[in-house]
């Protein structure tokens, strides 16, 4: 079973999106062995330092600038890092965004070029993680 980290700077201060992660939470579980690990906001550049020691295996940095994929080549993405055995650690940063550090050590990743508030987005990534689970199983989630 594949190893997945998602690190957060800041933690998710409303119930309904703590709710909502518990809940992909508990759908990954079948698919990966997911942690997540919630970091102090402090500046950009000391949050980046603590990123990079949480950070284990390939690191993606969640950055409106990086690469876009669609929901299948992130799905395959995920199955080849399972195959070759990989733990991955994707990066949520806070309001402020990941360091200059954290992006130069990172493969960026971008989900749209629209910016999200960082808590909704810890929800929005969850559920595509799950999406791509589902894809490679080959369920009907997808559709």
């Amino acid at each position: 079973m594949i190893k997945v980290n998602l690190v957060c700077v800041g933690k998710l201060k409303e119930r309904y999106w703590r709710d909502a992660c518990a809940e992909y939470q508990k759908r990954l579980s079948r698919f990966c062995d997911l942690t997540i690990r919630e970091l102090p906001e402090k500046t950009v550049a000391a949050e980046g330092e603590d990123v990079l020691r949480a950070a284990r295996g390939r690191l993606f940095a969640l950055a409106v600038e990086g690469k876009q994929l669609s929901s299948e080549e992130f799905a395959e993405t995920c199955k080849g890092a399972s195959d070759r055995g990989e733990e991955l650690t994707f990066a949520i940063g806070s309001s402020e965004g990941l360091s200059p550090a954290v992006k130069a050590r990172a493969e960026l990743l971008s989900f749209s070029r629209l910016t999200f508030p960082h808590q909704m987005f810890r929800v929005v990534f969850l559920e595509q993680l799950y999406r791509a689970f589902m894809i490679n199983a080959g369920a009907e989630y997808h559709k």
